[in-house]
């Protein structure tokens, strides 16, 4: 599948997706549910905000990152904010909030883990769906001649 995000757009929605992952916590209720619940949106969400910063697009402000391992790096951390409910034990548990209680509080981490492993597929210049053509590829030995 070709990628649909630019790289403009994937920008400013990672800055946007960082600072809600920051706050998922106290924005879903999610802060006597568990450690993992607790911890790991705003660990990730740092680690988000912090590569989001020094990222080599339009949106970064130091540019020392490249795309293409940032890119690997939010399918990673989306695929484990997407499996940490189920794997820390909490996907079940209920919440409660004004009154009432709320079951399936594994929703707000599995969005977020879900659009950020998308975001990180479908952007372009991903390495994921996107090859680099070979006279492009920096510092590849391409023969054995140079050895």
């Amino acid at each position: 599948m070709k990628p649909f995000i630019s790289t403009a757009f994937y920008g400013v929605l990672n800055y946007i997706l960082a600072l809600t992952m920051i706050a998922s916590p106290w924005l879903f209720d999610l802060v006597g549910v568990s450690s993992g619940a607790l911890f790991l949106p705003i660990y990730i969400g740092w680690l988000q905000l912090i590569m989001a910063i020094f990222t080599n697009i339009e949106t970064g402000f130091i540019k020392q990152l490249p795309i293409r391992i940032k890119l690997v790096f939010d399918v990673l951390m989306g695929f484990v904010l997407w499996i940490s409910p189920f794997l820390y034990g909490f996907a079940f548990d209920s919440v409660r909030a004004g009154g009432k209680t709320f079951k399936g509080v594994f929703w707000p981490e599995l969005l977020l883990g879900g659009l950020l492993f998308i975001m990180g597929l479908f952007t372009k210049k991903s390495p994921f769906t996107t090859r680099v053509p070979v006279h492009q590829a920096e510092g590849l030995v391409t023969s054995t001649d140079s050895i």
